[in-house]
């Protein structure tokens, strides 16, 4: 595989976009429903310094605070806020896994609650951060308050729980999966695996960091958001950006099949488990 620099993935995203732009005008008013603007103009090479950074700070270390076990809110907003689930079996002692889980358009973190029983099989936490609004800020094509948002909940997470700075996955669906992928190659030093579920767009900022991996599903009669998106533009950007991608396509709509959440937590966790 051809080796980029880093910058390169940025310009081949925005040709991307550009060339995208004008083929999903016509059918901009189905993806809407219920996805935001796949279109998502805007900035990709991050040279407006009044955007907010792509980079996120907080970092695992020692916990200050003890972790309550099961389901709790961040108390972070009032309104949007999120939640953190810790699983039964966590052993303060014992770094635990964790997944970012960002929901997809006109809906919160509550669609994460699907992944409880899972974290509580297979040991891991989860954080599942709510977006200021309907949806994730870079659907309007440029970061806002999202980014310091999730920065925010990080932080809070990082205080309660013992997490394993090597096992970190920041998973997304719909336009939280394109939010996952677009802001996860600017993080790869805390991310180094990415999971994107039903994505419509890619749009990464600079500085690009680290090369995590990817695993990408779609549904090959996806109504919202088009499989030739995912398939067909943004798996060869990643690709040709030197990225070890897992592409899954299925026989569906706009969801994630449980067979799929199954694969991609199995990809996650057995790739880390056999470093």
């Amino acid at each position: 595989m051809t080796a980029y620099e880093p910058s390169a993935i940025v310009r081949s995203a925005a040709r991307f976009r550009r060339a995208f732009t004008t083929m999903v005008l016509g059918l901009l008013a189905a993806l809407l429903i219920g996805c935001g603007d796949p279109t998502a103009p805007g900035n990709a090479g991050g040279d407006n310094a009044d955007e907010p950074s792509s980079r996120l700070s907080a970092r695992p270390g020692t916990p200050s605070k003890a972790a309550q076990k099961g389901f709790t809110t961040l108390g972070l907003d009032p309104l949007r806020d999120g939640f953190l689930f810790v699983p039964q079996s966590y052993d303060p002692s014992t770094p635990v896994p964790l997944v970012v889980a960002l929901h997809g358009s006109q809906s919160s973190s509550a669609f994460w609650a699907q992944y409880e029983a899972r974290a509580e099989a297979r040991g891991f936490a989860i954080l599942a951060p709510d977006s200021r609004t309907a949806t994730w800020d870079l659907a309007e094509g440029r970061l806002g308050p999202d980014i310091a948002f999730i920065d925010q909940a990080l932080a809070h997470v990082f205080d309660r729980v013992n997490v394993d700075p090597s096992r970190i996955v920041l998973l997304g669906f719909s336009d939280g999966a394109s939010y996952a992928i677009s802001i996860g190659v600017s993080n790869g030093d805390l991310f180094d695996h990415l999971v994107a579920h039903s994505a419509g767009f890619f749009i990464p900022f600079e500085p690009i960091v680290g090369k995590p991996a990817i695993y990408i599903s779609h549904g090959s009669q996806d109504p919202i958001l088009p499989v030739a998106v995912a398939r067909d533009q943004i798996v060869p950007n990643f690709e040709q950006g030197g990225y070890a991608v897992t592409y899954e396509q299925f026989d569906g709509g706009h969801q994630i099949p449980d067979a799929i959440a199954e694969a991609a937590l199995d990809w996650w966790l057995g790739a880390v488990g056999s470093n």
